[in-house]
């Protein structure tokens, strides 16, 4: 027995058990053919094959991996095959585990797994069959453990020392996270949830305007080869402790901050210019795969993202871990960057904004993830979905990084819970305050808008391609009991809001809600609308923008000033040309109108604004064949402008079947069409689509029209 306790010392790891002389151990197989009555290791099958019991049990199959992939909290099974049937009551063997470079006992990181009962193990091991000459063993790592790569060995006990078996990449194998298990930290409760957000590759995002919600489909791809072994690169870039990689709040904390460049050589480089020179447009992407695997490949931050791309990447990392994630967006969101709850715009004396003076901005939408997880370290009832976020808005603990926060906490106000609670709070509670900015310098609230920030939080539908409403699951209803109640605990914990309340304006400014194509000439009407029994004139003023999403103003390319007088339904058109702002548009096209007035009789100020995003053209992606033969994609898009269009890339990509292409096109004269058809052969059976997406400078965000792959 005091022989088979050295198979537990580290320091006997993993070259040779320290009673055993070099050149004996060299010459070890010799030697046990004189002992050959005692137990030998001829052959370790580690039942990796996607068809195997262990890859179908623990939902990895789908992984393209030749190596077993496995999750904790559950038992998965090898096969040892010795020299000769094993004996329970003589023979003593374990399997071994190692991850990390200097594995010890003490720290988890050097684990035997014994199968006698008198001998505990860290994880559990039993004998679950025995045929002739092979032992099938089942191993049960705790729902705890490090998740990252591992090596196996098996070691027996002979009587000149331990035999271990020698190093054998093949028997390599991955350890996850495992939501199926009630004891692993994130375990989610609902079978469908646990299928959308850990095994769903095709996700859709949201985007555009809250009244004009658009979508963009995105390959997560979280089971192509090598991007589970460039997630688990990204943690070993950050330079993470390996004993830490088994808490999912530690591991999404780091990868929030790795998952951009900013100030540790992350993943994405952030690119909010408009050029895109030396690198890929963010609206170009379609999917996650090639960001991955072109960071774990080059060891360079990859160019360039926005907040859905963030998102998007981060929602690949989570789910190839086995971490639930999904990817939200907020639509009107706050960027709150000096701790209050107010986002301001400044007018001068005659009710115009002030864009000198005006430094905040709305963000039309802006994309973050949730994960689901225990939080031991909140009181109870604040675990579940928690908000991470790796677009670099702020800094947290010195880096950039957000999260994980409590949704529950966001909702009830508990903004002093880790981790920035109270950044993502000011995301969907600011409000915006107008001010009057007089002559002598003093500024004046004139209204407050209580509404506009966080209209909408949307994500995917669990098992269905339309969206669900999840802003209930932030805050109560606008006005309610509750959420005045909520504010006011936000306000104890240090959050300011706007105390003022101007009196209500009896005149409506009202600017319609719009779908207006790229390329079309449209016309925006301002309705007033007299509220009161008295006469009314207002003095208004409109501009038109061209505007990024995150709110700021690239060109102004419409103004115009118009006394009203405010009888009912009285509205004032102007017509908006193409021509006018189409060489000011950014990747989105947006265009932002801001209204504002005084009211002659009253001083009282009235505002509105509306963002209007122009559909772009669109692609179609035709697709057809069975599994295993070969098939083909066609990409087809007609240049719908009197212009041509030059540098087009158009990608094209599909989770299952088909790895990320792309074709480059120098010109695309003005109404001429093009195809591209691609031969593939899909890597398995399941519905599934392929994305495309068209990006040159004159135009981005062209994205296709799919059909289903059966």
């Amino acid at each position: 027995m005091a022989m088979f306790r050295r198979l537990c010392r580290p320091a006997t790891f993993p070259r040779r058990s320290s009673n055993i002389p070099p050149s004996l151990f060299l010459s070890l197989s010799f030697s046990l053919s004189v002992y050959s009555e005692y137990l030998d290791i001829w052959d370790v099958d580690m039942m990796r094959r996607p068809e195997e019991l262990n890859k179908k049990q623990h939902h990895t199959e789908l992984f393209n991996s030749d190596y077993l992939i496995v999750r904790r909290g559950q038992e998965f099974q090898v096969k040892i095959t010795f020299n000769r049937p094993y004996n329970p009551a003589t023979d003593k063997f374990a399997v071994e585990f190692v991850i990390g470079s200097s594995p010890q006992f003490s720290k988890g990181t050097y684990i035997p797994v014994f199968t006698a009962k008198e001998r505990p193990s860290p994880w559990e091991g039993r004998v679950t069959d025995t045929a002739d000459n092979t032992v099938t063993m089942g191993i049960t790592p705790v729902a705890d453990c490090i998740v990252g790569k591992y090596q196996m060995f098996v070691a027996v006990v002979t009587p000149v020392g331990i035999r271990r078996t020698r190093r054998d990449n093949s028997r390599d194998l991955y350890i996850l996270f495992n939501p199926w298990v009630s004891a692993d930290a994130v375990f989610l409760d609902d079978e469908k949830e646990r299928q959308e957000c850990v095994m769903t590759e095709m996700g859709i995002i949201y985007h555009g305007a809250y009244d004009d919600v658009a979508e963009r489909d995105w390959n997560y791809g979280q089971f192509n080869y090598g991007v589970l072994d460039a997630c688990l690169y990204i943690m070993d870039r950050s330079d993470m402790p390996i004993i830490n990689r088994g808490d999912p709040i530690r591991v999404t904390r780091k990868a929030s901050a790795m998952l951009n460049s900013r100030d540790d050589e992350g993943v994405l480089v952030g690119n909010w210019s408009g050029d895109y020179t030396y690198g890929v447009a963010p609206t170009s992407w379609t999917g996650s795969t090639d960001i991955l695997l072109s960071y774990a490949n080059s060891k360079m931050p990859v160019c360039y993202a926005q907040c859905w791309v963030y998102a998007a990447v981060f929602n690949t990392f989570l789910r190839c871990l086995g971490i639930p994630s999904r990817v939200v967006t907020n639509f009107y969101s706050a960027h709150d960057n000096d701790g209050n709850l107010k986002t301001d715009i400044i007018l001068d004396e005659n009710g115009r904004v002030d864009r000198g003076r005006t430094r905040d901005s709305i963000w039309n939408y802006h994309c973050w993830n949730e994960c689901y997880m225990s939080r031991p370290d909140l009181p109870t009832g604040f675990g579940g979905w928690q908000i991470v976020d790796a677009t670099p808005q702020e800094t947290s603990d010195g880096m950039y990084r957000c999260g994980p926060a409590s949704v529950k906490a966001i909702k009830h106000g508990q903004i002093c819970f880790p981790f920035d609670a109270a950044f993502v709070f000011a995301e969907v509670n600011s409000d915006v305050v107008f001010y009057s900015r007089n002559k002598d310098g003093t500024m004046e609230p004139v209204k407050v808008n209580r509404t506009h920030i966080g209209r909408m939080v949307v994500t995917k539908t669990p098992g269905d391609v339309t969206r669900r409403d999840i802003t209930d699951q932030y805050k109560f209803p606008e006005g309610s009991t509750e959420e005045r109640t909520i504010l006011e605990k936000a306000e104890e914990y240090g959050c300011q809001r706007e105390k003022s309340n101007p009196p209500v304006a009896d005149v409506d400014l009202v600017l319609p809600t719009l779908e207006i194509s790229r390329g079309d000439d449209f016309e925006l009407s301002l309705e007033f609308i007299n509220r009161s029994t008295q006469h009314r004139t207002v003095e208004a003023y409109i501009s038109g923008s061209v505007a990024y999403y995150t709110g700021v103003t690239s060109y102004e390319f419409l103004e115009s000033s118009v006394v009203f007088l405010c009888s009912p339904g009285v509205k004032e058109s102007m017509m908006v040309e193409f021509k006018n702002y189409v060489k000011h548009l950014v990747e989105q096209a947006n265009l932002h109108f801001i209204a504002t007035g005084k009211v002659k009789e009253t001083g009282q100020i009235v505002t509105t604004m509306k963002v209007i995003t122009l559909h772009n053209p669109k692609l179609t992606v035709s697709d057809g064949g069975k599994v295993n033969e070969e098939m083909t994609a066609t990409v087809e898009f007609t240049n719908p402008f009197t212009f041509s269009l030059e540098g087009v890339y158009i990608r094209m990509e599909g989770p299952g079947i088909m790895l990320p292409k792309s074709k480059y096109y120098s010109l695309i004269p003005g109404s001429s069409s093009l195809t591209w058809t691609e031969f593939f052969t899909p890597q398995r059976a399941g519905r599934s689509r392929v994305i495309a997406s068209l990006d040159c400078s004159a135009v981005r965000q062209v994205y296709g029209q799919y059909k289903p792959i059966v």
